[in-house]
């Protein structure tokens, strides 16, 4: 489909920009990219849950607490004895940790990295979403330019037919009824012309909105990515690739861990303690020490959220099945759609070959007589509603191989090799995993975000 839209130049001089360069859709795709607040959202939000990790990979050490507390005391040793008066200041420093819990902690480990793959399979999403808004946005203005220049000659058009109805008029070929008839007909053409002239308003806003900047001149739309041979081959790769269901699989992960996790609950657990202290007398305190603590009662809420989690985990699962009915039904519909444009595109090229021999044929029987001047405006009519659906199942063909290639998954930066560095969610999360403070690893994360900002 090389050359698929030809360039139509604007004939409002008020909507013409003036560039060296065209710009492409490959150069839309790279700006709605990088300028996309939805992407630089999604982004943080990950970065979130990679914090999360590094959190969780934090309860694997020892908690030290430091305590220096000063105060004034007034006692007596007897009840005859004086008050001694004084301020005491002591230190304490303690560590505990917990030895063994029987698996709580990997188990929140696990759980939060799964919950990053699947956010990650969000940032993916909302990159397919960006990188269609941005087609959507590039065709919409070419298709809303060839529109304006149809309304634009058909307003033309009609306006000679009022002259040469007028003029018939004149030498009473035809009578008052004709000339009106032509000048409705001029009234509703510059309607139509200001109504595209408003679409084409209404298309570059939309494109600055996916873009980030008015569109300047466009270049032709590119040949568009080669899809699968069938529906069929279309939908095994959406189930295998599709953010959808890869981030549908990390919930059912993800909460058969908590099921795990709540069952680990009914363990009990060993902690070590220790702990040194000394005031400002001199007197130093030592201690260290081993407790098991296991809940014999909790009231019945264990038990719940036990089931709770094997409900969730149910639902989980159930969430996952519908997640590929819906992707396989997206890729039928797109599917549809394609053939559906490419149905019409042909029947399109028909009714326009067919409408100019009319229209040439009419408007040939009017000059000597045959045909009314309604006759003439009608066929007219035909052949512009005839263009019109042909440019409008153009960019439905188009836009229908993007769809598709969102409904599978497949519509990135990467596959459509636009070859530009993109956001790479494994550096944040390598950088903070291990739950770095003050190391290499912690110099290495403040550089990471110096970049990021």
């Amino acid at each position: 489909m090389r050359g698929f839209f030809a360039a139509t130049a604007m004939a409002v001089s008020v909507l013409a920009a003036p560039v060296a360069q065209a710009e492409t859709l490959t150069d839309a795709f790279i700006a709605a990219y990088r300028t996309s607040n939805l992407l630089d959202k999604q982004a943080a939000t990950l970065r979130a849950a990679d914090e999360d990790v590094a959190q969780a990979m934090a309860t694997l050490r020892p908690v030290v607490d430091f305590a220096l507390s000063s105060g004034y005391s007034r006692s007596q040793t007897t009840s005859s004895a004086p008050f001694v008066d004084g301020v005491r200041t002591t230190f304490d420093l303690s560590a505990s940790l917990t030895l063994l819990d029987f698996g709580r902690r990997a188990l929140r480990i696990e759980i939060t990295k799964e919950s990053v793959l699947a956010t990650r399979e969000l940032l993916r999403g909302v990159e397919q979403d960006v990188l269609f808004a941005a087609v959507d946005a590039y065709v919409s203005v070419q298709v809303n330019q060839q529109l304006l220049a149809l309304r634009q000659s058909n307003t033309r058009l009609v306006t000679q037919e009022l002259r040469a109805a007028q003029d018939r008029f004149e030498v009473g070929e035809i009578t008052r009824t004709d000339v009106s008839i032509a000048e409705a007909r001029l009234a509703a053409a510059r309607a139509g012309l200001a109504a595209a002239e408003g679409n084409l308003l209404v298309a570059r806003e939309a494109y600055k909105a996916a873009v980030g900047a008015y569109p300047r001149t466009l270049a032709a739309l590119p040949r568009s990515p080669s899809l699968p041979s069938s529906m069929e081959a279309a939908r095994a790769v959406a189930l295998r690739t599709h953010p959808s269901v890869l981030g549908a699989q990390r919930r059912v992960t993800i909460n058969d861990l908590g099921v795990e996790l709540q069952k680990a609950g009914f363990r009990p657990t060993v902690s070590a303690r220790a702990g040194v202290g000394i005031n400002d007398a001199g007197a130093e305190n030592q201690s260290f020490g081993l407790s098991l603590n296991q809940r014999v009662y909790s009231g019945g809420s264990q038990s719940s959220l036990l089931r709770q989690s094997i409900a969730a985990r149910d639902g989980a699962r159930a969430d996952l099945g519908q997640a590929g009915v819906l992707i396989a039904e997206a890729v039928g519909n797109a599917w549809a759609g394609l053939t559906i444009a490419n149905a019409q595109v042909q029947a399109g090229d028909q009714q326009i070959r067919a409408a100019q021999t009319a229209f040439d044929g009419v408007r040939e029987e009017a000059s000597l007589g045959a045909r009314t001047t309604l006759d003439v405006l009608n066929a007219e009519q035909e052949l512009l509603d005839a263009r019109v659906t042909r440019i409008q199942a153009d960019a439905e063909r188009y836009l229908g191989v993007y769809r598709l290639l969102q409904a599978m998954g497949l519509l990135s930066v990467e596959h459509l090799q636009l070859g530009i560095p993109t956001y790479d969610p494994a550096a944040y999360y390598n950088a903070v995993k291990n739950a770095p403070v003050h190391s290499a690893q912690g110099k290495k994360l403040d550089r990471i975000l110096q970049k990021l900002k």
